[in-house]
């Protein structure tokens, strides 16, 4: 099985379209599962027109420890307060005690590390779901949503990943796609770990080549090969001239260049992937995946 992951540094440059026309495409030729590991913010199932209602299944997971008190052990020394630079542990005067707020605390450990009676130790907490569903388009989805004000997104994104290898295994997969979360933290380390291949995904704006450049030094660090496609490219030829001048220079290919065009718009509102909401815009897309010697 390959895996192609699809990223970009900056969000709304079009990552989850262009993951959604790609997934369509793979997914006549080839058993396919696609992935989306934006788990802040999933919405590759509703480009494809899959609500959460309409997801078989979802399954609680915990990714993530919060801290709690072991009252009969603690001696009031305060030094868990001091060292929580979240804010999460508060002193109790009545009590006489440190009081832990777990909507604040991360589950960093400071506060353990800082504990000389060992009065404090973490817990598993649910703080996130994982689902799989199935598209109209003959291939399945997998996802995950954290929960609103819950941390750990990278881990969650890992538990996204462990489900897809299970899906993947069940249909015998020849190809998973994954959709990333924007940016370049935990999420996206966790969603381009073990692919083949990284489609990054940018815009002629000088934020966007900011970000591209950034994804791309993630990408370097795991030594994964790489391609560049230019959303939106005629809304700014000179930078667009510019982003090309940076991919030749660096050896990384431009796989494709999509126009503006309103018909993806309102393949967003309609549901749809573009290509099955306008046929005649896969043309961009045959020519990406073309473009991807390794797949």
């Amino acid at each position: 099985m390959k895996t192609l992951t699809i990223l970009s540094g900056k969000g709304g440059v079009g990552k989850s379209t262009l993951a959604a026309s790609i997934a369509v495409i793979f997914g006549r030729d080839n058993k396919l599962v696609a992935v989306d590991c934006d788990v802040d913010a999933p919405n590759l199932a509703l480009v494809m027109g899959i609500k959460d209602q309409d997801f078989d299944s979802w399954e609680r997971i915990r990714t993530n420890e919060k801290a709690y008190l072991v009252p009969e052990k603690c001696k009031g020394l305060k030094y868990c307060v001091n060292a929580c630079n979240f804010s999460a542990i508060s002193w109790d005067q009545e009590q006489g005690l440190p009081e832990i707020n777990e909507f604040l605390c991360v589950g960093c450990g400071a506060c353990i590390v800082a504990c000389h009676e060992n009065a404090i130790n973490f817990k598993k907490v649910e703080n996130a779901k994982v689902g799989v569903g199935y598209t109209d388009y003959g291939f399945p989805i997998v996802t995950g949503h954290l929960d609103i004000g819950e941390s750990g997104s990278g881990k969650v994104v890992n538990a996204v990943r462990d489900k897809a290898d299970e899906v993947a295994r069940d249909i015998q997969a020849d190809i998973m796609l994954i959709d990333s979360a924007a940016g370049i933290g935990c999420p996206v380390i966790a969603s381009i770990r073990g692919s083949d291949y990284v489609l990054v995904v940018t815009e002629p704006t000088p934020v966007a080549f900011s970000d591209l450049k950034r994804a791309l030094e993630i990408v370097d660090h795991f030594d994964i090969p790489a391609g560049i496609v230019i959303n939106r490219w005629d809304i700014n030829e000179d930078f667009t001239n510019i982003i090309v001048d940076f991919s030749k220079n660096n050896k990384i290919p431009v796989l494709g260049m999509i126009p503006y065009d309103k018909r993806f718009l309102d393949s967003l509102v309609n549901l749809k992937p573009a290509v099955v909401f306008e046929p005649g815009l896969e043309k961009f897309f045959t020519e990406i995946l073309d473009n991807i010697i390794v797949l």
